[in-house]
């Protein structure tokens, strides 16, 4: 799978990093219009990651108010992140802003070829320097080995983020996702020992849904974007449904192709939520 290579550094200070984003700033300012990306830079230069393939609990989601998920995974799968990248200490307001971090940055390099609608680059995150000759901005193959030394990887088979998969992401490196998912969920790591995504569970609370549950980051966003249009403040399914089905979440499922939406593969039953595949055999259309 060719990606482009892109060498600079990883800075926390100003920035509110959780587990699956985080700033990256290239060596070269001009590296992702070179590379004919349209990725939206602040004034220094700096970008905004999404780490492919990957889904960390919600820290800070806004949707009317600021909502988040369990703070254990959330802030678990933040921290772990950037010990990965190779942080040894940081420190956040109460707001979860980075106020300081030891080292201020720290090189590495991340692998890309496009950028989300929100001007992100969608990209496998490393530590330090890519082994090997490759150059800066150069085209580079990414096999199955390769990917095992991403932190987006790693989180994955340390249970700390779902796999969460886009139809750009190739087969080869979202199997292997796929696997160190399953074999996390098997050994009930990190977030899998309380996951009840597929399980199924029944809505009593916003609290419960902050605080409490833990599921599918995706099917978190559709609920907390339900509730935020109900006033009362209530936790009423009786139209989430159908507002799940006006979203438009176009998918196929693997391994056998189904092509269909994210509306399909959710029960509501009263109070009660299941998500009837799980979420390895879901690819997302990228949009």
């Amino acid at each position: 799978m060719p990606l482009t290579l892109i060498k600079g550094t990883f800075q926390l200070v100003g920035a509110s990093p959780d587990g699956d984003s985080v700033r990256f700033y290239p060596d070269d300012p001009m590296a992702t219009a070179k590379a004919g990306l349209k990725v939206r830079l602040n004034s220094r230069g700096g970008m905004q990651l999404r780490l492919d393939a990957i889904d960390a609990l919600e820290t800070h989601y806004r949707a009317g108010a600021m909502w988040h998920q369990p703070v254990e995974f959330g802030s678990g799968a933040a921290a772990k992140l950037l010990t990965h990248l190779g942080f040894k200490k940081v420190e956040r307001n109460d707001k979860g802003i980075v106020t300081s971090a030891t080292p201020e940055q720290v090189p590495g390099h991340i692998l890309t070829r496009f950028a989300d609608k929100y001007g992100r680059a969608v990209a496998f995150a490393h530590a330090g320097q890519r082994p090997g000759r490759s150059v800066d901005g150069a085209q580079v193959r990414v096999d199955v080995k390769a990917l095992k030394t991403s932190a987006n990887y790693k989180l994955v088979a340390e249970g700390l983020a779902y796999p969460t998969f886009y139809s750009l992401l190739y087969p080869d490196l979202r199997q292997a996702l796929a696997d160190a998912a399953v074999a996390a969920r098997t050994a009930g790591s990190g977030l899998w020992a309380q996951d009840v995504t597929n399980k199924g569970f029944r809505l009593k609370s916003r609290k419960q849904l902050s605080e409490e549950l833990v599921i599918l980051p995706k099917l978190f966003r559709r609920l907390a974007d339900y509730l935020a249009l109900d006033e009362s403040g209530g936790v009423s399914l009786t139209g989430f449904a159908h507002y799940l089905d006006t979203r438009d979440d176009r998918l196929f499922t693997v391994p056998d192709g189904h092509s269909t939406e994210f509306a399909t593969l959710v029960t509501v039953q009263r109070q009660t939520i299941t998500l009837t595949v799980e979420p390895e055999r879901i690819v997302f259309a990228e949009g």
